[in-house]
């Protein structure tokens, strides 16, 4: 054999390309004529046109071929962190809420606590005050009322004096009577009579008077617990008035 015939004879890497495309259409139409009822040979040579251009797609496809390849993958990573992202958020939901729930838990408690606080504080301020009014004692609208409430002043005021020495100033002054005035001794004509339960004159009362008792002459408490003052001041105290003072 010649070197030009077994140039001519030998295929060339084209040749088998295009021989090899040829077998894929050949075997395309092959397929389609197999296909009842086809339309006509002319639909039967587009699908096998179309067959051949696909086939060569497909084959690198299911070769792994180069930008399908990578776009698979990417799309595979990214769902996966989509599911991985999803599933964080599932989990953390409930702990969130959890630490919510608590928190509020937690301020209800506090709130309640600081009421029951308050409450308790207005009861126990209550229950003293209570206990003070139980504790200040109660005098009677009469003569022996009224000397026992004014001892209990003059005691705080420490201004000396005793039931029996009030008792006897008071008998002799003015018979008890807390109205009783006296409109005919020097005091009188001077314009200041004598008045009340020990007789005080306008001048000595308001001298005397002892802060807390009414301010006025005719009061029984605040007549003798000034008169006291009195008293104590000039004489000592009122157990040693025997007479008009």
């Amino acid at each position: 054999m010649t070197a030009s015939n077994t140039t001519g004879n030998r295929l060339k890497k084209s040749h088998k390309l295009s021989i090899a495309g040829v077998t894929t259409v050949a075997a395309a139409a092959v397929t389609f004529s197999l296909i009842p009822g086809h339309a006509s040979a002319e639909s039967q040579s587009k699908d096998v046109a179309a067959s051949a251009s696909i086939a060569p797609a497909a084959w690198n496809i299911a070769n792994g071929s180069g930008q399908a390849a990578a776009v698979h993958q990417s799309l595979t990573s990214k769902n996966n962190i989509a599911d991985r992202v999803a599933e964080i958020h599932a989990k953390q939901g409930p702990a969130a809420a959890t630490v919510k729930a608590d928190a509020k838990d937690k301020a209800d408690i506090k709130k309640k606590a600081a009421a029951e606080a308050k409450a308790k504080k207005r009861a126990a301020e209550k229950a003293k005050a209570n206990r003070s009014a139980d504790r200040k004692p109660t005098y009677a609208n009469n003569l022996n009322g009224w000397i026992k409430e004014a001892l209990s002043i003059m005691k705080k005021e420490k201004i000396p004096g005793t039931y029996e020495g009030l008792h006897r100033n008071i008998i002799r002054e003015s018979s008890g009577d807390p109205r009783a005035i006296n409109n005919w001794d020097i005091n009188a004509k001077n314009g200041v009579p004598s008045i009340g339960l020990l007789q005080v004159i306008k001048p000595t009362f308001d001298t005397y008077h002892v802060k807390g008792t009414p301010d006025s002459q005719y009061h029984p408490v605040a007549n003798i617990v000034a008169a006291a003052n009195y008293a104590a001041d000039r004489y000592g105290s009122i157990d040693n008035v025997d007479s008009a003072y």
